[in-house]
């Protein structure tokens, strides 16, 4: 790797894991608010679906582009300007909200801002995932994402408590508030870790040669495309039982934000469960056997979570689940941090986030309003049969 694999580079790296963890619980707190203020004011597939494509699709038109910024330009300097210009829209809602009359303005509003903080993740994110391989050496890649999914999943963990506590006992505006908060930690701490400008970086072409370089090389890859794919096709398969959990719980179980909130810290308990066993046992495990067993596990726990009418037994299924994404996700990115070249590192992740941001949404378009038509834990059982099926492809 081109940077800075040398002394210190464990304290280097776990300080700037935690400035993003950091502005991390801020947006996942904002992200959870949102998605749980509408949820249970409209009870609506629809408006669920709507809030979680305008939270996404931005980030997928941006992140690619933002991956080419990422490989031509300083990576700390775009993840603090994304930090900022986050910060500052969420400023302007809390400034507009006591002016805003109306349920269905303020729903506008709140979308509003919900594409404006996507686009700058989706400049954020690239910079964030290419700058890990220029601290760690390749060899504790994998660990080191496992201690990075369990550190970020832990922040999952405690954001949406807090922001069932802050729901209950103040208003939406409250939380935007801590957000803010959270960002200006996060920027003060990153401005002290040392990001070298990548030796690699190439300014002298168009930033469209830049953008057709970086897909012929991740689709001419024959295993970066084909991971791409199963990728894809994972985040899609992931929204009926995963982003539209909330929906289910309220439906099936009650209408509570204590139930929600319970939901959400057990998955992300699961989450953090996950990291910490990739970080410990991760080593001795192939890289392709570990993703098929996270993909038919996550596909298992779809399915029976689709057939439980119990909420002990679905708390359990959601943590089993939990783990199972961590699993996915740390492998998949370790594989493509491993796999691609340093001057691509910005590019291939920024495809990524648009792979995600991209075929999310299209799943909330799909299965949310379909949610409203035929029962959630249908299509639950079916995308986990899907899943399994991919799994087995994918080891073939």
């Amino acid at each position: 790797m081109f940077t800075m694999k040398q002394e210190n580079w464990k304290g280097r790296t776990l300080l700037f894991l935690i400035s993003q963890s950091i502005t991390l619980f801020g947006s996942t707190m904002v992200q959870m608010a949102i998605v749980w203020y509408v949820t249970l004011n409209t009870s609506s597939g629809t408006w669920v679906a709507a809030f979680s494509v305008c939270s996404y699709l931005p980030e997928f038109l941006i992140s690619f582009l933002g991956g080419v910024w990422a490989d031509r330009y300083h990576r700390k300097k775009l993840i603090i300007g994304a930090d900022f210009m986050i910060a500052l829209v969420t400023l302007a809602m809390i400034l507009l909200i006591p002016y805003i009359s109306g349920r269905k303005f303020f729903l506008w509003a709140l979308l509003m801002m919900s594409v404006l903080r996507s686009m700058g993740a989706g400049i954020q994110t690239p910079a964030v995932n290419a700058v890990i391989p220029q601290f760690v050496p390749g060899e504790q890649l994998l660990r080191f994402n496992g201690i990075n999914a369990a550190i970020q999943s832990g922040v999952r963990f405690a954001a949406p408590a807090a922001a069932g506590v802050l729901l209950t006992v103040n208003t939406l505006r409250g939380v935007l508030l801590v957000d803010i908060l959270t960002a200006i930690l996060g920027i003060g701490m990153l401005s002290v870790v040392r990001i070298p400008f990548q030796k690699e970086a190439n300014i002298k072409t168009s930033v469209a040669a830049d953008l057709r370089a970086g897909i012929s090389y991740a689709f001419f890859d024959k295993l970066i495309g084909r991971i791409l794919m199963v990728y894809g096709l994972f985040v899609f398969l992931c929204v009926p039982s995963g982003f539209l959990a909330g929906l289910l719980v309220r439906r099936v179980y009650g209408d509570s934000y204590g139930y929600l909130t319970l939901v959400e810290l057990i998955g992300f308990a699961g989450m953090a469960a996950g990291g910490i066993l990739i970080s410990i046992w991760g080593s001795f495990i192939n890289r392709k056997t570990m993703l098929q067993r996270g993909l038919i596990v996550f596909g298992v726990m779809s399915f029976f979570m689709g057939v439980t009418t119990n909420f002990i037994c679905y708390l359990v299924l959601m943590a089993v689940y939990g783990i199972a994404l961590t699993v996915v996700q740390t492998t998949i990115t370790t594989f493509l941090q491993e796999e691609t070249g340093d001057s691509m590192q910005g590019r291939v992740f920024g495809l990524l986030s648009s792979v995600y941001s991209g075929f999310m949404p299209a799943g909330m378009a799909i299965f949310g309003p379909l949610a409203d038509m035929i029962p959630l834990q249908w299509i639950m059982m079916s995308s986990g049969i899907m899943l399994i099926i991919i799994a087995y492809l994918f080891y073939r």
